[in-house]
């Protein structure tokens, strides 16, 4: 066995980590760079230390290839867009709609059976709860509508004892 007394220790040590390699291309390379490895180790316990600082001649030279971090997947694009549907206890709904931080639209009024629709079109989830408050919200006007329909035949007899 030879120590190749041309190559510093710190390319001792690197061709230790490349021995590996060479190996599946061509053996008798593969086991100098191991003697040489195993003898530069025996030798010298000073490589390691210089193996964990690089060169500055080897920051400066680019590496070729893919950076090892680069996935070569496509990377998905997301979009924000917020919707917000709010709704009043009479039954007036309004939608507005953001863009990231732009505002798309604001205050469009919506018919709260567009609202229920869109609400059973998403999801079952969201139409349930929906649905609650818009039926809260019929009733309340159904009362409403029974209310002012008992006023006005209230004021359609007085009205009649007053033209007799």
């Amino acid at each position: 066995m030879s120590l190749d007394t041309s190559i510093t220790p710190d390319e001792q040590v690197n061709s230790a980590d490349a021995a590996p390699a060479q190996a599946a291309q061509d053996p008798e390379a593969a086991q100098h760079a191991e003697s040489s490895a195993s003898s530069a180790s025996s030798e010298s316990p000073e490589p390691t230390a210089n193996a964990e600082t690089p060169a500055p001649a080897e920051e400066s030279k680019p590496k070729r290839g893919r950076p090892k971090g680069s996935s070569s997947a496509r990377k998905t694009r997301t979009v924000e867009l917020t919707l917000t549907v709010t709704g009043t206890a009479d039954g007036e709904w309004q939608a507005e709609l953001k863009h990231g931080s732009k505002w798309v639209a604001r205050g469009l009024d919506i018919p709260a059976s567009a609202v229920s629709r869109a609400a059973r079109e998403l999801h079952e989830e969201l139409s349930a709860p929906i649905d609650e408050v818009i039926n809260a919200a019929r009733e309340q006007q159904a009362a409403k509508v029974a209310e002012l329909e008992a006023q006005l035949e209230q004021a359609k007899q007085a009205l009649a004892e007053l033209e007799n």
